[in-house]
């Protein structure tokens, strides 16, 4: 009889979550899921609220990525002014929506994944954590805690606070930028490049040690979503989707943002409260794709700085005259794009008018739908809202990113879990690679937990001893 592994809480992530493995009789592989066991809501308690309210509402969805979700929500309520704001607001945001990607993806790699990666993924689980880190590595764990630093200190000194900062709002920011924060923000620069360039040397070193983890860590065709400029370069805020397919080939291109519902589709499954989005023409679960730092780098043509465009042809070596497949990836990608976060807040920081006091439109609501789309640390974030006549929110829809990779994360751990994974003679390493696999996509959990359709819903009565005596499902 077939057995179920239950990896239970995947530790290290973002939120809540755990994955199952299903072993056939022999005690082979059948099948695996990843599971988000938190549930949120946001879609429906903002409904009635006054429209002007929701980039402060929504970044409480997220206590690491809050500013992934004022720059979305701000831009989906410019939509509903119908206003175009300021340049100087537009380059503000800029910076600090760079600033959230420099701290996010610090986290990602020092905090979370860099244990694996130093101490070994068959490494004692009591100390593959930072305070191990910090014991064989006690520079580079300082490294990231000090990059995290940079990134949220920019943030602040925009926002007033590090985090849920309440200073972007519909129709621009709410202060300008002081020569006395911008002379601060510019002497962290370089402290932050030396960091980012150091780690991603050493990264390049490491990665030697790790060839069946990057061809079993997510290791297939799909095609990728970001967002790109204009002219085909790397973009955070505004821009394009670009859609490429595993060969190279781009599938969509120069999508403009409000027409996201032409090429995104949502499905959901009965056992996760994740949202599963495809690629619309090609239909689910055909139309899977990636988002994030390994779809931004494969997509565009040019990041457009001197040292991550560097970084970017190093990123292409790794796999010459195609898209980089391997998800194990996306940590060289998160270090090419700090690089770039930073020499491009220092060009922002630099230009002409960055301490323009003009910074806000104002007007009433003339539109009553709005759609906002930016590029937060994990992939591309989509806030939809429509409101009615007194501007009051009749309808919310947010795609997260994280949600975006919910059929490439499962596709992942089904082929970690098929190669590494002895279901007769288990090892705690073996365990520890299909998690890792998980941390490679660096999802946010409690942003991804969204609404869409008949949500599944189980509840249990256990007893004293934990057996189930009664349960309900919908």
């Amino acid at each position: 009889m077939g057995r179920t592994i239950k990896i239970d809480p995947v530790s290290r992530i973002e939120g809540h979550a755990h994955i199952t493995l299903h072993l056939d009789d022999a005690g082979n592989i059948d099948d695996a899921k990843f599971h988000l066991t938190q549930f949120r809501g946001f879609e429906k308690f903002c409904e009635g609220r006054p429209f002007p309210e929701m980039p402060a509402l929504t970044a409480r969805t997220c206590g690491i990525c809050p500013v992934s979700h004022l720059v979305a929500s701000s831009k989906a309520c410019d939509h509903l002014l119908s206003v175009t704001i300021p340049p100087t607001a537009v380059n503000l945001r800029r910076v600090m929506n760079l600033a959230q990607l420099i701290q996010s993806h610090a986290l990602s790699y020092f905090h979370l994944s860099s244990a694996d990666l130093l101490l070994g993924m068959d490494s004692d689980p009591k100390s593959r954590n930072l305070f191990g880190l910090l014991k064989v590595d006690p520079q580079l764990a300082k490294d990231g805690i000090r990059l995290r630093q940079i990134g949220q200190t920019v943030i602040e000194m925009l926002g007033g606070k590090k985090i849920h900062p309440g200073w972007m709002v519909p129709g621009g920011v709410s202060g300008p930028l002081s020569e006395d924060s911008r002379t601060a923000m510019l002497a962290m620069i370089p402290e932050g490049l030396d960091i980012a360039e150091r780690t991603f040397e050493s990264f390049k070193d490491l990665i030697g040690k790790f060839p069946e983890e990057i061809q079993h860590f997510g290791n297939f065709p799909t095609m990728f979503l970001s967002l790109i400029t204009p002219r085909g370069g790397l973009e955070h805020y505004d821009g394009f989707f670009r859609i490429k397919d595993a060969d190279g080939k781009i599938v969509d291109d120069m999508v403009p943002l409000e027409e996201y519902q032409r090429i995104i589709g949502e499905a959901v499954e009965p056992y996760s409260y994740m949202k599963f989005p495809y690629y619309l023409p090609m239909g689910y679960p055909d139309g899977i794709y990636r988002v994030g730092p390994l779809a931004r780098l494969n997509n565009c043509d040019f990041c457009g700085t001197k040292q991550a465009d560097q970084a970017l042809d190093e990123f292409r070596a790794l796999q010459h005259d195609r898209p980089v497949s391997s998800s194990f990836h996306f940590h060289f990608a998160r270090l090419v794009e700090i690089i770039f976060a930073l020499e491009r807040m220092k060009e922002l920081l630099e230009s002409p008018h960055i301490l323009d006091t003009r910074v806000r439109a104002r007007a009433r609501g003339n539109n009553d739908e709005g759609i906002g789309v930016a590029e937060a640390p994990r992939g591309t974030l989509i806030h939809h809202y429509k409101t009615d006549d007194d501007g009051l929110i009749t309808w919310a829809n947010l795609i997260i990113a994280t949600g975006h990779n919910n059929l490439a994360m499962n596709r992942g751990i089904k082929q970690a879990a098929e190669h590494f994974v002895d279901g007769n003679h288990l090892q705690e390493g073996m365990l520890n690679r299909v998690e890792a696999v998980i941390r490679c996509f660096d999802p946010c959990l409690s942003c991804a937990s969204h609404a869409f359709g008949q949500m599944p819903l189980r509840i249990e009565l256990h007893d004293s001893r934990g057996n189930v005596v009664d349960q309900m499902v919908r």
